[in-house]
């Protein structure tokens, strides 16, 4: 590679990286301010947690629409061109969000974030991966994990802090979004995909995903591995108030400083994943290791009755070290597709994953009415775990995969 190269893909890792600390933290922001927004908007005490989920679900919705259209744009018109559609839409958003006055406005534009928050990861990891060799790609999607995941720390030190009304964090996130986009400047497209692009191959159909039996299949347990990482962070994390109040908390338990020390244990997580996958040479490997890890630490999490808020921190930690699995998870979608679909997979995977946050969060809720809440959690948490580690299972090893080749 000459230096040239060199140069174009050290400013590919940064762009992705950077663009994923903003993505994270437009994403995470309303769970660290769900509380003092709402309250600020009159939403009563007992009604916080049913119109959090209604919002943050139509965030993840927005999510679902916008990676099937990133990732189909991705693929037909270029990686580049998802990225600036992308950081365009969801930074005009987020300013907008520092706007409304109802909880209505503030579903609404949640969503329209949500579409354009869909777009960047899997644009990010997708250049990254054709760009650099199959023996160093895990590396540059654990540079761009581990930094673009530290963005839920931004989001919990400005949005759960005092310095700032939650009404300026999302003009902060949306003023960062809006200066990422000189960084693309300059930015050279995936020669793997220029290829394609000029050819009469069929590019970014994602009725090709559905149409044969072994791609669905591959297709549906790429998503499906990604589920316990989402029940962890938009359940456990986000209704930790509520969890403390369960478990007979020593005091409140702060969901913004929960996500915000969640999301370094999952940077941390990404960095040991990615150095285990380059040392056992396999990516399955080291998900089932990061799996086993979070089904231990949820144990421990919904078993910690009388629990401080100082031990909440470490629990939080935990918890997101044990799913720090992220960036391996998205390298295993991006690498089981050729050059035709990858972006259509890799952008469309994690989106999917995160819209399952709705399902998952309709059956935590309908289980704890049921059953309560922590037994609630206990069972749709042993659903996901059950569900990736058969996924799991199906998946055929990818790491040092060639990437240079279409689906038929």
């Amino acid at each position: 590679m000459n230096a040239s190269n060199k140069r174009n893909v050290a400013l590919i890792i940064l762009v992705a990286a950077l663009g994923y600390f903003v993505d994270i933290y437009d994403l995470i922001l309303f769970s660290v301010v769900r509380i003092k927004s709402l309250k600020d908007l009159g939403v009563a005490d007992d009604d916080m947690l049913s119109i959090g989920s209604t919002i943050i679900s139509s965030q993840m919705f927005g999510m679902l629409v916008g990676g099937i259209l990133w990732g189909v744009l991705g693929d037909k018109k270029g990686r580049l061109s998802v990225l600036f559609g992308s950081i365009i839409l969801y930074s005009i958003a987020n300013i907008a969000n520092g706007f409304v006055t109802s909880v209505t406005a503030y579903t609404i534009i949640r969503f329209i974030a949500g579409v354009g928050l869909a777009g960047e990861l899997g644009a990010g990891i997708t250049l990254v991966t054709e760009s650099m060799s199959k023996e160093n790609r895990g590396y540059g999607t654990m540079i761009v994990a581990g930094v673009g995941l530290f963005g839920a720390v931004a989001a919990a030190l400005i949005g759960g802090g005092d310095y700032f009304s939650w009404r300026t964090s999302y003009f902060i996130g949306g003023g960062m979004g809006l200066l990422l986009l000189l960084l693309r400047v300059g930015l050279a497209e995936s020669g793997m995909f220029t290829e394609v692009k000029n050819s009469n191959i069929k590019k970014g159909n994602i009725l090709m995903l559905f149409n044969n039996a072994g791609r669905f299949k591959k297709y549906l347990c790429c998503i499906l591995i990604g589920l316990p990482l989402w029940f962890v962070v938009g359940v456990l994390i986000t209704f930790s108030p509520e969890f403390g109040k369960a478990l007979n908390a020593n005091g409140v338990l702060n969901a913004g400083q929960g996500i915000m020390y969640c999301y370094i244990g999952i940077a941390i997580g990404d960095v040991v994943a990615g150095f285990l996958c380059q040392m056992l040479k396999s990516r399955k490997k080291v998900m089932l290791i990061f799996l086993m890890l979070t089904a231990v630490a949820v144990l421990i999490y919904l078993y910690s009755f009388g629990l401080t808020p100082e031990r909440f921190i470490w629990l939080s930690l935990m918890l997101g070290f044990a799913s720090g699995y992220w960036a391996t998870f998205v390298t295993i979608a991006s690498e089981q597709f050729g050059t035709n679909l990858r972006a259509t997979v890799t952008t469309t995977v994690p989106n999917f994953v995160r819209g399952s946050l709705i399902l998952i969060t309709f059956s935590f809720q309908f289980f704890k009415d049921e059953i309560g809440i922590l037994q609630s959690a206990m069972l749709v948490g042993a659903i996901c775990l059950v569900i990736s580690l058969i996924a799991l299972s199906q998946l055929k090893e990818t790491f040092n995969k060639d990437l240079d080749y279409v689906e038929e």
